[in-house]
């Protein structure tokens, strides 16, 4: 499979990253088997740490991943350019931002990969927390595959309000991809609440021990 078309910077920064993450986490990557070689597709990790995102995008080598962010993270000039140029959809994450997940849509019906965190925002103790509604929302309108994700160790690391990055081991588990009738999605009108609780059951399946 050739590596799927992107920023020049996605792929360097990608690179530079996934060193440093081999170093200083003894980073390991299980079951990327599982992400499809093409077409779109929802990944749906657990969300404990800031370095959740480019682990998960570090992991999957050859498709160029695509995030939700705060909108008020493009306030920064340069931080902005970089997430327009790798692709990254902004969020109002204090309201429905139906611009956003319409945005999201596009991309997953255009043949990308879009990572979605089910929790919306950073656990403050590590475990897994309710998921949103718009993400069952967009899961059910976009119709593609989606597969569960658990990142373990990155709350040991930097956790919401760690001074610094601790070196410990980082996994991520990317896990078979959901059927689409254990999601509903073929029913005429799925249950949301549902649909995402289906989705964090499977991340919770993910863990592994040790």
């Amino acid at each position: 499979m050739k590596r799927e078309q992107g920023h020049p910077l996605y792929w360097l920064v990608r690179g530079l990253f996934k060193l440093w993450a081999l170093i200083y986490f003894r980073f390991e990557a299980i079951g990327t088997e599982n992400i499809p070689a093409t077409g779109g597709c929802i990944l749906t990790p657990n969300h404990a740490s800031f370095l959740d995102p480019p682990l998960v995008g570090v992991g999957v080598r050859k498709r160029v991943v695509h995030f939700l962010a705060r909108a008020t993270l493009f306030r920064f000039p340069i931080m902005g350019w970089w997430y327009r140029q790798i692709g990254t959809i902004p969020i109002e994450q204090d309201k429905g931002d139906l611009a956003a997940l319409r945005s999201a849509l596009r991309a997953l019906q255009s043949g990308k990969v879009v990572c979605l965190f089910p929790e919306g925002s950073r656990s403050p103790d590590g475990e897994l927390q309710p998921a949103k509604g718009g993400v069952g929302f967009l899961i059910a309108k976009a119709k593609v595959p989606v597969v569960p994700v658990y990142v373990d160790g990155t709350f040991r690391a930097w956790p919401r309000g760690g001074k610094w990055i601790k070196p410990v081991k980082v996994r991520v588990i990317y896990g078979p991809p959901i059927p689409p009738a254990e999601l509903g999605l073929t029913e005429k009108r799925p249950d949301y609440t549902q649909l995402v609780g289906v989705v964090m059951k499977h991340i919770e399946m993910q863990q592994q021990p040790g």
